[in-house]
């Protein structure tokens, strides 16, 4: 059997991609798989945050597409990158297990945020992180920071910045674990939505590629997945949207926190609940909807 899956040519897109590829085959010995590599168009917009561009679908679009117009038989996403709605014919079949889903501190020559310099310089370009930086460190000098992880570790490392914020996972997945300079707190620092996560997608009607794929999926991490984005929907979260989510499980319980700050973030909202877990993604993605729900209550009521 062979496939064809599309990834983006972000060296964590091909490491992300191929480290899966692998973990399946080992699974299928007789599989081979062909690299579709594309450029999105998250990528080639380099110069401007994605608030002003078109959030965070700009990095699956070209994807998706080479899915449905049958060049591709899946793709390996970040999910973070996924918008809430997926077009019409495709599905997210497989959602392997996590990698740590925090937020990483890299610093030039500091221990911790609390241990920055008042007026230290940090980059970021998500405005998630820079509403909690500033409800964290209010003094910090927030700039702008785009491109891949090497990209912006050059400008840390030249000087450009005191520190800067990624992703663990990501960080990880590169072979550069050894970089990061604090884990933030996930309760305090509540990470993207899907942070740390993958999502295997393909055509909603290509039962030989989902059967395949299916080999890998992971349960949990999928109701957890799907949790946090029903939170996303609840208040349309995108890369304009300063909102993060994160669920865990202990035990026979979901625990679900999620914040959202307002449209100048200056004012940060968190709520967290804590409920049986959930029968099937469905009520997972339900429960989402409902504390993403009550957390618009709170942002239009003016309630911290």
């Amino acid at each position: 059997m062979n496939l064809v899956y599309a990834t983006r040519r972000s060296a964590l897109a091909l490491a992300q991609s191929r480290a899966f590829v692998r973990a399946l085959k080992a699974l299928r010995p007789d599989l081979s798989c062909d690299e579709l590599t594309i450029v999105t168009s998250g990528d080639q917009i380099q110069d401007r945050p994605l608030s002003e561009v078109g959030g965070k679908g700009l990095f699956v679009k070209e994807i998706e597409e080479a899915l449905l117009d049958g060049r591709a038989h899946f793709a390996v996403h970040s999910m973070k990158d996924v918008p809430a709605d997926v077009p019409k014919g495709l599905v997210f079949t497989c959602i392997p297990p996590r990698e740590d889903a925090r937020d990483a501190l890299v610093c030039r020559a500091h221990t911790s945020l609390a241990g920055l310099p008042h007026g230290a310089i940090v980059g970021t370009s998500s405005l998630r992180r820079v509403a909690l930086l500033r409800a964290s460190r209010p003094d910090l000098d927030i700039r702008s920071l785009r491109g891949n992880v090497d990209t912006r570790l050059r400008k840390l490392d030249s000087g450009e910045y005191d520190a800067i914020v990624l992703a663990v996972a990501g960080l990880k997945r590169l072979g550069l674990g050894d970089r990061i300079t604090e884990a933030l707190d996930p309760v305090v620092f509540v990470p993207a939505i899907s942070q740390g996560a993958l999502g295997i997608e393909c055509r909603d009607d290509d039962v030989d590629t989902k059967t395949v794929l299916t080999k890998l999926h992971c349960a949990e991490t999928a109701i957890r997945v799907d949790a946090e984005r029903g939170v996303m929907s609840a208040v349309g979260g995108d890369c304009k949207t300063p909102v993060g989510a994160y669920a865990t499980r202990n035990a026979s319980t979901l625990e679900l926190r999620a914040f959202v700050a307002s449209g100048d973030l200056d004012s940060v909202v968190h709520r967290a609940t804590i409920a049986a877990w959930p029968t099937d993604r469905e009520a997972a993605f339900a429960r989402g909807l409902t504390l993403g729900r009550s957390l618009l209550d709170a942002v239009a009521n003016n309630r911290n």
